[in-house]
């Protein structure tokens, strides 16, 4: 019989475990921390320094680097402005070091992403040149003789010129996204013991790390295989346990398996199974994620380990049949592309946005990604996992081919590198292992697809997907890329079809008008007409047979490009993600009745009232239901056609309230969802009267800002009226004043402070410290008066950062001893008019190839 002190210690371990897989949500390396894990963890994006530009002997050990800018990573090297495309971002080459003391043997520097080509220095000697900025680069420090308490200064050029011998290898004023510059992913410091964990990309073959895959899955049981590869550094034969356990979501442990191994100096591979009793399967609609938690035990110690989030699913594409996802045929995938900036900051996006970006997507009802066009943030990728929604993951590529075999293999080896990276997760539902819209070579194509196969020769692989035009394609991959209608053709192809970019309607290439493309700050209207075109070409994607299976829009965010001055305005969401109309209409594809009215009561609104719902049929009703209508919701599977009130609306009929009846609180519109005869959700309007104050909110959607350093959440002031209305038609300029533990993210230079109101807000990026506590923001008018707009105050908390930290305290200061060794280089690529209008013309001449006109 158990004593009281051993039940406590016990209820006391279970309890550290749970909290620990309820409070880690941040993979390194493809695995989550867990209590007693063997290896350390270190965040090492605090206390870099930075210059931008080049500098001369920066990698030396004893370069006074003191008058650089001290920064944290996620970093880009220059804030850009909100509209950075043409290429106005800094392109050239930059430096980072860091002062450290190695915190403990074995370590290593693990870098999930650097843009463009880098040099990594340990202490002056050359570690690694890497080519490509999508992937980890990771810094082995026991190769340099560095050990516990020894001092290290990393030094890294990272240079994001452009450069055809590595992938996308296309010139940014020619590409339809940029090259944000910098040290944009997070970094880390691993150590580990002498015996560990192998990880796939820095042993550069499959069968290292922790592969997870399945075998006769059904809704009865199903198969978790587990295949552990370990590394013994030492000098003697160890013994050791190999021990995988599942668990589920509230930290119940399902089932233990361990295997005993001898290994000698070098590697060795273990592979277990678990067969489990009606399984909960993984689908967007439920992703029903387990724990694995894996340990390689000497005796009682942990000398490696980790968690791997998972979720079974079988996955089947039948051609004519369809998608199949666990035994069921599966409705239409429907979703968006995803470019991962951000506004001012570029690519240096922190966890909790690709968190936020993944929820507002899932949110419009989408239940797929297509990637654009690269591997995106591992933790972009986690929170697919989390909330239920496919990836299709792509290679880095878009309408560029380099004859030169270095950059064949450089394509193939990312793409090799992509799978070994994101093979664990349940999320991903195809790679499309080639190069976008470009003409490539049939060895090049079958040589991509060898890869995904050779990568993940299990069951329930993803396919592999890719143009139907392109060399290869049609005879040999999984998936095609094609249009509705292509099913329904006599040289129909044989595989399930899905549409890659849906929902763009161009004038022509050059000037790139498009009734899909509305900026938030051109107002109602165009956003209007925004969400309509999408409406209907989504409604299109719901008129075939089952052997078109879907597809992703283009785009969902606004995000910035190289060749044209204009960023893509076609986002539900704008730069900072802020709801545009398309937004309210997406929402329509999910599950929750939804009820949105697109129509703001303005003098210059639309007399038709348009409004977005999933419901059997909505109900609108103005001045206190005086006037109503009813009508039906035309429905095609999850598809819901927007409800159009013609006439609806009559400025000089509510003036008639307000200016002569005196009743101006009868002039609202109120939509009514209804559901089964039952109302269900409401939305209600009223028309913004002046501009009377301010108010604040924190787009947290619920993930509080981390005291780490990096972290940084969106803050927006609003123009309001008195009661609360937002006064869609306000033009002024907004102030703001932070004091407590945060920052605004702004130098000065890119009219970030004071912001412009744009369709009734005004957005700032608002930055954490690494201390947790309270955040005072204040918003005024730039130029206040006594019938301007009154101020508004919030306070918001940020939260203590969970991990540890590693770092030596750097101090700014105001000049640099190194200043004359800087040259800095901006991107200002000059191109004829002639030499304008022939790349333009090819790169829609690549567009009309594959497919993107039709």
């Amino acid at each position: 019989m158990f004593s009281m002190k051993k039940i406590i210690l016990l209820f006391v371990a279970i309890l550290s475990f749970t909290t620990c897989l309820a409070k880690n949500d941040t993979s390194v390396d493809g695995l989550f921390p867990i209590v007693s894990q063997g290896r350390q963890v270190w965040n090492f994006n605090p206390e870099w320094r930075f210059c931008l530009g080049d500098v001369a002997n920066a990698e030396s050990v004893n370069f006074n680097d003191s008058g650089w800018e001290v920064v944290s990573t996620p970093h880009c090297v220059k804030l850009e402005p909100a509209e950075a495309s043409g290429c106005r971002n800094y392109q050239g080459k930059a430096w980072y070091r860091k002062h450290f003391v190695v915190p403990a043997n074995r370590s290593e520097i693990y870098f999930e992403a650097i843009m463009g080509k880098q040099d990594v220095y340990i202490n002056g000697k050359l570690a690694t040149t890497h080519f490509g900025g999508y992937l980890p680069i990771i810094v082995d420090l026991d190769k340099f003789g560095l050990h516990k308490g020894d001092s290290c200064v990393v030094a890294v050029m990272a240079d994001n010129s452009d450069d055809k011998n590595y992938p996308p290898g296309k010139p940014q004023y020619a590409l339809d996204f940029a090259y944000h510059g910098g040290i944009y992913r997070d970094v880390w410091l691993i150590a580990k013991n002498d015996v560990f964990i192998t990880s796939p990309l820095a042993e550069d073959r499959r069968d290292a790390g922790i592969f997870v895959h399945y075998a006769n899955i059904s809704t009865h049981s199903a198969d978790v295989i587990i295949d552990v590869n370990v590394r013994n550094v030492s000098n003697k034969v160890r013994h050791l346990n190999i021990e995988n356990t599942l668990v589920d979501s509230c930290g119940k442990v399902i089932k233990r398996v361990h295997e005993g191994i001898v290994i000698p100096a070098g590697q060795k591979s273990v592979s277990q199974k678990i067969s489990l009793r009606n399984p909960k399967l993984w689908s967007p609609e439920s992703p029903y994620l387990y724990n694995l938690v894996t340990r390689v035990n000497e005796g009682s110690k942990t000398l490696d380990g980790g968690m791997t989030k998972i979720g079974i699913r079988s996955i089947e594409f039948r051609g004519k049949d369809g998608f199949w996802l666990n035994g069921k045929k599966y409705r239409k995938l429907i979703g968006g592309n995803r470019h991962q900036d951000f506004a001012y900051v570029g690519n240096a996006v922190p966890n909790s946005q690709q968190w936020r970006d993944v929820m507002r997507l899932k949110n419009c009802g989408f239940n797929i990604i297509r990637t654009a066009h690269y591997p995106q943030d591992p933790s972009f990728m986690d929170a697919c996992d989390e909330l239920g929604i496919f990836v299709i993951v792509a290679t880095p590529g878009w309408q560029f081919w380099n004859k030169d075999s270095i950059f064949e293999n450089r394509v193939l080896d990312n793409t090799r590198h992509i799978i070994r990276r994101d093979r664990n997760h349940p999320s991903v539902l195809m790679w499309e292992p080639i190069l976008n819209e470009t003409h490539y070579p049939l060895e090049f194509s079958l040589k991509s697809l060898q890869i995904t196969r050779d990568e993940y020769p299990y069951p329930y692989r993803p396919a592999a997907a890719a143009d139907l035009n392109s060399a290869g394609v049609r005879d040999h991959y999984d998936v095609v890329y094609g249009w509705p209608g292509d099913d329904l053709k006599p040289n129909s192809p044989r595989q399930c079809i899905f549409t890659r970019e849906f929902g763009e309607i161009v004038d022509d290439w050059y000037a790139h008008n498009c009734i899909n493309r509305a900026s938030r700050s051109w107002g109602e209207h165009p956003q209007l007409v925004q969400a309509l075109s999408l409406a209907k070409t989504t409604g299109e994607m719901f008129t075939s047979t089952s052997q078109f299976i879907g597809g992703a829009q283009w785009h969902p965010f606004d995000h910035q490009r190289g060749y044209h001055p204009d960023p893509y305005w076609g986002g539900d969401f704008d730069a900072f993600r802020q709801p545009k109309y398309a937004a309210a209409m997406y929402e329509t594809l999910g599950s929750k009745p939804v009820v949105n009215i697109a129509n703001e009561m303005t003098p210059f609104s639309d007399s038709d009232v348009v409004v977005f719902s999933n419901c059997d049929s909505v109900r609108l009703s103005l001045y206190d239901g005086e006037k109503s209508w009813t009508l039906p919701v035309v429905h095609n599977q999850q598809y819901s056609a927007p409800v159009i009130f013609k006439g609806a609306w009559n400025f000089f009929e509510a003036r008639n309230y307000s200016y002569v009846k005196k009743n101006w609180q009868k002039v609202n519109m109120v939509a009514q969802g209804i559901v089964d005869g039952k109302v269900v959700c409401t939305s209600r309007r009223m028309p913004s009267r002046r501009s009377t104050r301010l108010r604040l909110y924190a787009d947290t959607m619920g993930k509080p800002l981390v005291a780490d350093g990096s972290d940084f959440v969106v803050v927006v002031a609003e123009v309001t009226d008195d009661n609360g209305n937002v006064r869609r038609l306000a033009k002024e300029d907004v102030k703001f004043t932070v004091t407590g533990e945060g920052r605004i993210i702004d130098d000065g230079t890119i009219n970030a402070n004071p912001r412009a109101v744009e369709w009734g807000s005004a957005p700032i990026l608002l930055r954490s410290t690494r201390k947790a506590g309270k955040i005072h923001i204040r918003a005024e008018v730039q130029f206040p008066g006594t019938h301007a707009p009154t101020p508004a105050e919030l306070d918001i908390q940020s939260v203590p950062y969970e991990g540890s930290f590693c770092f030596i305290q750097q101090f700014n200061k105001k000049s640099s001893d190194n200043s004359s060794n800087i040259t800095e280089k901006h991107n200002g690529t000059v191109l004829s008019a002639k030499e304008k209008e022939k790349m333009l013309k090819e790169v829609e001449q690549q567009q009309a190839d594959f497919g993107i006109s039709k």
